[in-house]
């Protein structure tokens, strides 16, 4: 990275934001027809109202080498609430999540088109450091990933790397507030030093969950963090979830739709690699605008 790539500013809660998206497995098909019944950019500004945009997406296309797997997406998602992606699998949910802190920025052949800006700031601009970019939007991912270190070493690695302390004290302090946050500390407090590949499932993805926020995100980013887990974990995310909306904005992709409608404020249909509906999540489960998102909602297909 070069010395002059330019930081992300402080995220300040009165300015728009947005992001793009990158292949899912299924997406690259390459489907470049328009969705049936549904005009272009159809229902995809919901109404904010006085909330504030975080994340603002404008006429986003997405290509993986000759597939165009994402098709002019437009979306204003909200900060500090929780906005879900739904749509059956290949529909371009995790392509377009993934996108949003430049994660596809690695697979040969991927090209965005649109403009994604995170609080009045396009995150494809040149000057741009992905690095900070990825600091300030963490990530989860669906299979919980710890690394082969201690439960302390991985809530503390983020901040070492980055530099954010400069004594063990504050590092304790950081590693134990991002547990407290995880809803994790009581759980490892007596095995900080204990492998983190000897927890349960459901704690490893909330101790990747602490290690994210270890490192001050102002967004989270989750990629199916309960579709592993059984039913009790999978409460304990959801949970989780709703009580980090107080300081973070979270946008989760889940293929689960009762999970959708429990944890969510907004709601994004996806179908084909088209944004078909983006609305308030009561809206979206009970009176879609548009009769394909109430068919897939309905279970009639998906």
């Amino acid at each position: 990275m070069t010395s002059n790539a330019r930081s992300l500013p402080s995220l300040s809660p009165n300015v728009s934001s947005s992001s793009p998206g990158a292949p899912d497995a299924a997406a690259g098909s390459g489907v470049s027809a328009p969705v049936p019944g549904v005009a272009a950019s159809a229902a995809s500004h919901a109404d904010l109202g006085a909330l504030t945009p975080k994340i603002e997406v404008t006429a986003l296309d997405f290509y993986y080498d000759a597939a165009h797997v994402l098709h002019d997406i437009h979306m204003r998602i909200p900060e500090r609430l929780v906005t879900a992606f739904i749509g059956p699998s290949g529909c371009g949910k995790s392509t377009f999540l993934r996108t949003l802190n430049r994660m596809n920025d690695i697979i040969p052949g991927a090209r965005v088109a649109g403009t994604v800006e995170i609080d009045g700031i396009d995150i494809y601009g040149r000057e741009i450091d992905v690095v900070d970019l990825r600091r300030r939007i963490g990530m989860v991912f669906q299979k919980s990933n710890p690394f082969p270190k201690s439960v302390y070493d991985n809530v503390a690695y983020g901040p070492r790397i980055n530099g954010m302390v400069t004594s063990r004290g504050q590092l304790d302090e950081i590693v134990e507030s991002s547990l407290h946050a995880a809803a994790l500390w009581d759980e490892v407090k007596d095995r900080l030093q204990a492998s983190a590949l000897a927890l349960s499932g459901g704690q490893q993805q909330r101790l990747c969950i602490a290690r994210a926020l270890a490192v001050k995100p102002e967004i989270v980013l989750m990629d199916e963090p309960a579709s592993a887990l059984d039913p009790i974990a999978t409460q304990r995310i959801e949970e989780l979830v709703h009580q980090l909306k107080r300081d973070y904005t979270i946008v989760i992709v889940t293929h689960n739709m009762q999970q959708a409608a429990r944890i969510s404020d907004f709601t994004a249909f996806f179908w084909l690699g088209r944004l078909v509906e983006f609305d308030r999540t009561e809206r979206i489960f009970t009176a879609p605008g548009e009769q394909l998102t109430e068919d897939y909602v309905t279970g009639r297909f998906g």
